[in-house]
């Protein structure tokens, strides 16, 4: 596993992902703190409360070899805006998903989204040659929903009642996904969108 998924830093125009430290718990604390977003039910952002917990099961996860966490950091700021991560990773079927993503309220609607998912996607499918990249979301998290469908994936299925969630509620799974032949047209399609953005 480690062969195939080894930390990396990717850097875009506006914005650089870099491999999740212990050392930037203080700095993810401010970012999800402009806008709250711990208060949004249906997603997994870290709290006060929740951040250690969140650090733990990121890096318990990454040594297992089924995950690999990134911060996102603004170039133009130097601040670290988000969270964004490879996770269930399948290296025998070259599979992957891009998940545990968010953004400060401030950095949403910019651009950062659509940069940060163009440096993962091309690093999957041009450095890992993955065959498919998934993407999954609360059935509730519309938002979430209509930005992957902007990003050229297409809706696989629903999973109902797929777990539990930390409130104790069932959660149906929308999950879609991008293929290795999709890549070369998302490609244009997202290169596209970030020019609205320079």
């Amino acid at each position: 596993m480690e062969d195939w998924l080894e930390e990396v830093e990717l850097t875009g125009q506006n914005v650089k992902l870099v491999p999740l430290q212990s050392s930037h718990k203080e700095a993810l604390l401010d970012a999800a703190s402009d806008g709250e977003l711990w208060k949004i039910w249906y997603t997994s952002v870290p709290s006060a409360e929740s951040i250690e917990h969140y650090l733990e099961t990121a890096f318990s996860e990454q040594k297992a070899g089924s995950s690999l966490p990134f911060v996102v950091l603004n170039l133009k700021t130097n601040k670290i805006i988000g969270c964004t991560r490879y996770c269930n990773i399948d290296e025998p079927n070259k599979r992957l998903e891009i998940g545990y993503t968010w953004y400060a309220k401030s950095s949403q609607r910019t651009g950062v989204n659509t940069e940060c998912k163009h440096l993962l996607l091309q690093h999957a499918f041009e450095q890992l040659n993955c065959i498919a990249v998934e993407f999954r979301t609360n059935w509730f998290n519309y938002r979430s929903r209509n930005a992957i469908l902007r990003l050229g994936a297409k809706q696989d299925g629903v999973l109902r009642s797929h777990r539990v969630d930390a409130n104790r509620i069932l959660r149906d799974t929308v999950v879609f996904s991008i293929i290795q032949m999709e890549w070369p047209v998302v490609k244009k399609s997202l290169e596209y969108e970030m020019g609205k953005y320079r």
